[in-house]
């Protein structure tokens, strides 16, 4: 099988992770995948939600939106309909659940860091790009932190990274772009630490329902391809 982009199965889009974009941000990451470009940062706020006060924990959440020129047409801000799609609120929710499963929350003291997402060109795989270079955003944040001794101790107890897999001609294949995820029998989304274990895992069957073995032969793509990324994100902040 010939991919649309001539890459191996086994072989990601070129990946870019480039630390402090934003100059007010706490922690920022530029994070290329491909042709998709995401903006990501990381802002800290001394208070955490309400119905964490007096538990002496932290949190993080997250935000996701995409600009009206992202895409091939132009999309309608969500701010003029009122408020987030459930797609947004979907992937805001993922990166949100996949930064705080690396987290020690209570070392974060009744703090809440925020991060934001911003894709400002999509290509396919936002939300796996928004994962991956989130974390980046959040270690420089939580250096920041650190270096000002707002917390003792680093509360990141582990690397965290998505990509994407699907079944695409028959085969399995890994980071999807638009023209393959537009047309995948199967498309799958992993979110993995960096010591492998499992945070989340989204799969889809497009038309026919896919194998053990299938879902199996993803898994393995995806593990391959997140530990390219995690390396990537090792060196960024290194």
């Amino acid at each position: 099988m010939t991919r649309p982009s001539n890459r191996a199965p086994n072989e990601m889009r070129r990946v870019s992770l480039e630390r402090g974009v934003a100059r007010y941000a706490e922690g920022s990451c530029l994070v290329k995948f491909g042709e998709t470009h995401v903006i990501v940062t990381a802002s800290v706020e001394e208070r955490a939600p309400a119905w964490l006060r007096g538990s002496g924990k932290g949190w993080v959440t997250a935000e996701y939106s995409m600009l009206p020129r992202a895409t091939h047409e132009r999309t309608r801000r969500e701010v003029t309909s009122g408020k987030p799609s459930g797609r947004t609120q979907e992937i805001q929710r993922l990166v949100g659940r996949s930064l705080r499963s690396v987290v020690d929350l209570k070392l974060l003291n009744e703090r809440q860091i925020t991060i934001d997402c911003d894709v400002i060109q999509a290509d396919g795989g936002t939300r796996t790009a928004s994962i991956t270079g989130a974390w980046v955003a959040l270690n420089d944040c939580v250096q920041w932190m650190l270096a000002r001794q707002m917390i003792q101790s680093n509360p990141l107890k582990d690397h965290v990274a998505a990509v994407s897999c699907g079944i695409v001609g028959g085969a399995p294949v890994l980071d999807l772009d638009y023209a393959e995820d537009s047309s995948a029998e199967t498309d799958a989304n992993f979110v993995l630490t960096g010591s492998g274990g499992i945070v989340e895992v989204q799969g889809t069957a497009e038309n026919a329902p896919f194998s053990e073995e299938e879902l199996l032969s993803m898994l393995n793509l995806a593990k391959h391809g997140i530990a390219k990324l995690v390396d990537l994100q090792r060196m960024a902040v290194a």
